[in-house]
């Protein structure tokens, strides 16, 4: 009777070490979806909104706010404008659709005045205002520490989700983890590294 009474605990306790937490296994696999509740896939278009109406539209590009022809990730002025479309691009080429807490490529789908791309990428440290500007210029793809800059996050924040910049393709490197929120500029709302996330949604273009 001993021995059956362990062979059972024994079986038990080796299942439960084989067997996955369906939490972990869930958030590790988790989809972003669309405000229609559909996964993102990469390569399609969407456009980013804002959830809190108001104060601005879709994201899209501005001007740099030293006047050179890197363009800035900014907020339409208008919350009826959507702004320009964007692609999502994983780490893994071969990843079909957009997960939770993944190093991701971001990129406009536009054609801008300035030749140059329209990757998003994390701006040097703006002296000025004491400011990290999220703008535009960056390299998709290539993931290492040649393009740590060029790699952001979405991540869920309460019932919405939010960006992050917190890129691990690089094992080795020194990189900042913060949320990415407005940063007002001359009246132009700027995409910048934050204390208070910006909350947002996609819709499909």
């Amino acid at each position: 009777m001993r021995t059956a009474f362990l062979l059972v605990l024994l079986f038990l306790l080796s299942t439960l070490a084989i067997t996955p937490s369906p939490v972990a296994a869930d958030a590790a696999s988790e989809s972003v979806r669309d405000i229609t509740g559909r996964k993102i896939r990469s390569g399609v278009d969407y456009y980013i909104l804002p959830v809190v109406r108001g104060r601005g539209g879709g994201l899209t590009v501005g001007s740099s706010r030293n006047g050179t022809c890197l363009l800035d990730v900014v907020q339409e002025q208008y919350e009826v404008s959507n702004g320009l479309p964007l692609t999502f691009s994983p780490v893994n080429p071969k990843e079909g659709v957009v997960r939770l807490s993944s190093d991701l490529n971001i990129k406009f789908s536009a054609a801008t005045i300035c030749v140059q791309s329209t990757v998003w990428t994390l701006a040097n440290f703006d002296e000025t205002v004491g400011q990290y500007f999220v703008t535009t210029g960056g390299v998709e793809g290539n993931p290492g520490r040649e393009t740590v800059s060029n790699w952001f996050k979405i991540e869920k924040y309460e019932d919405d989700y939010t960006l992050l910049f917190c890129p691990t393709v690089c094992s080795f490197c020194k990189v900042i983890c913060r949320d990415i929120g407005i940063f007002l500029v001359d009246g132009t709302r700027h995409l910048a590294l934050s204390d208070v996330p910006f909350k947002i949604m996609f819709k499909k273009a």
